[in-house]
């Protein structure tokens, strides 16, 4: 198959096929369906499978077997694409059984490392640790991030988008079209995870996608894409949520390993925007952020860090604002009979 057919079929059959087997997830007959019941630290009132990640990581898979027998994919992607692959198969046993906390972070250092030494990305001792640690953070994260309805299939559509656009532009095709099934694939998941969601992504796909926004990020770098600044940027709605509330809870001495309710998304859902309120605004924050992410990259090196600056100060306001509205929230619910 020719590559200008895989530019044709990837992205159209990722969507497809996530849909496709999202939806079979759903049927209570499936036998991917896997419940995920409410407790005191949910968002959800009822009982709903979680394992819509399957259609994701399918989409994608099949994807990226297009791609290979097109021809033209590099070492640093196809290594985060198989590392995804086992991510995603731990995560969907995980989904079943709850696999011990500490054989998960095992397995995602392993991958995070076999990545690395696979891809041969050009780096010092100290840039390969750091990179290192912001794969294993990256899928966590998103993994932290995956809490309420329409959140994290949202920001794979927007960021994995924007590297599409990127790599693209830069003349990248593999990478573009990877990137582009990715998005794909979770556009047909979100066909079913807008609120009020039929099913949840689950571990099966929120681990891989953190995984694959940090892998593809820097094997972006190695291909001279973009700086290592754009994938931190297009994903930052994420990175910024997860990181500070982590900061904020270790500061508290609490428990950062334990499930909890104080992600400003949660917050923001709590507060009575609810789901779709919440991810409606996530969606304009995400688009905005990718938008002018792809926008600044040919401009020069002082415009891109005034942008950065710029979205960084947004943030800290956001930040701001939720938090007084959260303490409002608390004392006028106190205060009811």
């Amino acid at each position: 198959m020719g590559f200008e057919h895989v530019a044709l079929l990837g992205p159209l059959l990722a969507f497809a096929l996530a849909w496709w087997v999202t939806r079979s997830c759903c049927r209570p007959g499936s036998w991917l369906h896997f419940l995920d019941h409410p407790n005191e630290r949910s968002l959800h009132v009822r009982p709903t499978p979680r394992t819509g990640g399957v259609g994701v990581m399918a989409g994608v898979a099949v994807g990226g077997l297009l791609l290979v027998a097109g021809g033209g994919v590099g070492r640093p992607v196809w290594a985060a694409l198989a590392g995804a692959v086992l991510l995603a198969g731990l995560g969907l046993v995980d989904d079943r059984r709850n696999v011990p906390a500490r054989l998960r972070l095992l397995a995602q250092v392993l991958v995070a490392g076999g990545f690395l030494a696979l891809a041969g990305l050009a780096s010092g001792w100290l840039m390969g640790l750091l990179f290192f640690l912001g794969l294993v953070w990256m899928a966590n994260l998103y993994n932290f991030m995956d809490g309420s309805d329409g959140l994290a299939g949202g920001m794979a559509v927007f960021g994995f988008a924007a590297f599409a656009v990127a790599a693209a532009l830069a003349g990248q095709s593999a990478l573009a079209l990877v990137c582009a099934g990715i998005a794909a694939a979770a556009a047909g998941f979100l066909c079913f995870n807008f609120h009020p969601a039929r099913i949840f992504m689950g571990d099966v796909g929120s681990v891989p996608l953190g995984f694959l926004a940090g892998a593809l990020g820097l094997a972006g770098r190695e291909a001279a894409a973009w700086p290592l600044w754009f994938p931190l940027l297009v994903f930052s709605p994420f990175i910024v949520d997860a990181t500070a509330t982590l900061l904020r809870r270790a500061l508290r001495r609490e428990k950062v390993w334990q499930a909890h309710r104080t992600h400003f998304y949660q917050r923001m859902v709590q507060m009575g925007l609810g789901h779709r309120g919440t991810a409606l605004r996530a969606y304009g924050l995400m688009a905005g952020v990718a938008t002018s992410a792809v926008v600044i990259l040919p401009l020069g090196f002082s415009l891109q860090c005034g942008i950065i600056t710029m979205w960084a100060f947004i943030y800290l306001i956001l930040g701001f604002l939720i938090d007084r509205a959260w303490r409002h929230h608390e004392v006028t619910g106190a205060q009811r009979p």
